[in-house]
């Protein structure tokens, strides 16, 4: 069986861009960086992953997910993933990263405000997605 888990990716965008998001429509990006916290709990699990990297590198055209549109754009890649493996806490991660919403992005299937934050350095996004990975898994455990 494939491992699951809520991971997050640390993006970054090294120029401002106008992205469409789909149905959600254009929104104007500053460059700097962004962490997209999603879960995979299907058969493929975090497979889902490697597949957003691949999209990241122009090898996949297909958006199937908010955050698509954000990695096939030319001006992105993927930095570092970070897991929390085996568990649910994919909303609790997303809140718990209050560096500066993107509204509405990777969130239309719950009540969040967003799945997509940003912050201008990295050192910053980091230390804010580690923080929320390590608080949702010790709740989740509780």
């Amino acid at each position: 069986m494939a491992e699951t888990g809520t991971y997050t990716l640390l993006v970054e965008l090294d120029r401002d861009a106008a992205i469409e998001f789909g149905a959600l429509g254009e929104r104007a990006l500053s460059a700097g960086w962004y962490a997209y916290t999603g879960s995979a709990f299907g058969p493929g699990g975090l497979s889902r992953v490697e597949r957003h990297r691949d999209v990241a590198q122009g090898d996949n055209d297909a958006r199937h997910w908010h955050v698509d549109y954000l990695l096939g754009h030319e001006a992105t890649r993927i930095a570092e993933v970070v897991k929390s493996i085996g568990e649910d806490v994919e909303c609790a991660v997303s809140r718990a990263i209050d560096t500066g919403e993107i509204e509405g992005v990777g969130c239309s299937d719950c009540d969040c405000e967003s799945h997509l934050t940003y912050a201008s350095a990295r050192a910053e996004l980091e230390q804010a997605v580690r923080s929320a990975h390590e608080t949702a898994q010790k709740s989740a455990q509780e």
